[in-house]
């Protein structure tokens, strides 16, 4: 294939043709630097010339010092002295859309301060690896691989491995929930979940419901898609109902979803109470306004008896969309979460995912699959429950204890959200970096800019929140220690 265009005329000399052929290869970028040629006998039989003519060619080429030879070994193309260099400047800038935009304005990993090993870090709400079940993984993957083989890696179905699907629809139905009329789709995580839910729902300019604060990652995504995001407030007693039925009076044409943590809430850790989750559902009900329900982290529950969803209230209808995953709690890096929904729902994301990424990992949908259905994963949550429950229990005391705060959020989950007394996070965080203690400055998770400065009775300004899931209790202490001596200095 590589000289099938070289087209040999009489007229002038063969072994000059050749040359020129391969030397505008070389110049041109067509043969990368030390990709083998052919040797001269292959040559001379695909040319169909003499072999002392491909001889003479190599000879020449290797004179101008565009291949070279190695004995026993080939010859091959010399290209990095003499490639032409032909000057390209894309201005990027010019072509990014306002998606990009506003996904590299929102993109906290580019735009907040880095983590460095040395730190004291209450960032990050990612499990503790240490605590993972590394065996039963292991026991799980060869498992599956010697039952399925080849199968697993291979092409998969749009909306998820059979048996994986059928174990959620149990575990769903152990949450209260119904399977008649209903139906689950894998997907990539809870990101990839919400994404698909408002790529197919939604339109620019929508309107959608949700907490104030909230998932910064929620927020981010809701934004890429140009929605209108109405915030109700979150008080002591948990969701503003006032605020709420308001906000739906004044946009009730337009207002597309309501997005909903009710459990351990992103970023506060409240839990909605059974009562509340009703009321919340019959004012969406009586409106006609959809709901996304994120089952964030539920099943870390240390203080009492598992909360049902919202989504089994809805049993006999099919206006809730829960979405779920064990990323926060089980194996993050495998990005396995799900889509709980009516089947006509479920049927239309598919199709979206299949236009995006044809299916989620059949291989790690298999693996999480066997190893949920074992009775490791009951012994791996009982096991966190009680780590994460003691560093709860730590986390809250130490706050009480050292820091001078207005109130605290949380009740279970993997971090506390703190309100200071006239503290600045934000500059709160710039002195704590200088001792190598990082924190979430609560401006973070609200869904709107926060426009005045110098008003301390703005949460936007006075809260944070303090993530503890990866610390060693020591850490905890010392880096809440740290946090409270820099308030003192502040405030003195």
């Amino acid at each position: 294939m590589l000289f099938s265009n070289l087209k040999l005329d009489d007229k002038k000399p063969i072994y000059l043709q050749i040359e020129n052929y391969i030397e505008n290869l070389i110049l041109n970028g067509l043969l990368p630097q030390d990709s083998k040629l052919p040797s001269t006998r292959e040559l001379s039989h695909i040319l169909n010339v003499s072999r002392n003519t491909i001889v003479s060619t190599y000879d020449e080429l290797r004179s101008k010092g565009l291949i070279y030879s190695l004995a026993g070994k080939g010859t091959f193309v010399n290209s990095q002295k003499v490639l032409k260099s032909k000057d390209w400047n894309v201005d990027w800038n010019k072509y990014e859309n306002n998606y990009s935009i506003t996904a590299n304005n929102l993109d906290i990993i580019k735009t907040e301060p880095k983590w460095t090993p040395e730190m004291i870090s209450f960032k990050s709400i990612s499990p503790d690896g240490e605590l993972f079940d590394v065996e039963g993984f292991k026991k799980s993957f060869l498992h599956v691989i010697s039952l399925e083989s080849h199968k697993l890696l291979n092409y998969g179905y749009a909306q998820g491995y059979l048996p994986l699907i059928q174990y959620l629809k149990k575990y769903m139905m152990e949450k209260g929930n119904v399977t008649t009329g209903k139906d689950i789709l894998i997907t990539n995580g809870f990101t990839e979940a919400f994404d698909l839910i408002l790529s197919a729902f939604t339109k620019e300019g929508d309107k959608i419901i949700c907490e104030n604060p909230t998932h910064n990652t929620s927020i981010k995504i809701m934004k890429t898609h140009n929605l209108d995001i109405l915030g109700v407030d979150i008080k002591e007693n948990g969701l503003d109902f006032d605020m709420l039925s308001k906000k739906i009076e004044e946009n009730i044409n337009s207002i597309k979803f309501a997005y909903i943590t009710p459990s351990y809430h992103n970023p506060t850790g409240r839990v909605m109470t059974p009562e509340r989750r009703y009321e919340f559902y019959e004012i969406l009900r009586e409106n006609n306004i959809p709901i996304i329900e994120d089952g964030f982290v539920e099943e870390l529950l240390y203080t009492s008896s598992h909360i049902f969803p919202i989504s089994s209230l809805d049993n006999n209808n099919n206006g809730v969309i829960y979405i779920g995953s064990f990323s926060k709690i089980l194996f993050p890096g495998m990005r396995i979460g799900w889509i709980y929904a009516d089947k006509n729902v479920i049927s239309k994301l598919e199709s979206v995912k299949r236009c995006r990424n044809i299916h989620t990992s059949f291989l790690d949908q298999a693996i999480l699959c066997d190893y949920l259905k074992n009775d490791s994963f009951e012994k791996y949550m009982k096991k966190i429950k009680k780590v994460y429950g003691n560093k709860f229990n730590f986390a809250y005391e130490c706050v009480e204890k050292y820091i001078p705060y207005e109130y605290i959020f949380g009740d279970g989950g993997l971090y506390l959200f703190v309100k200071l007394k006239n503290i600045d996070t934000r500059k709160l965080l710039d002195e704590c970096l200088k001792r190598n203690v990082m924190f979430m400055p609560g401006d973070l998770f609200f869904v709107n800019d926060n426009s005045n400065e110098c008003d301390f009775n703005d949460d936007r300004k006075t809260t944070l929140r303090l993530a503890f899931s990866r610390l060693t209790m020591e850490q905890i202490e010392e880096g809440i220690k740290n946090i409270a001596d820099i308030i003192r200095l502040i405030t003195s």
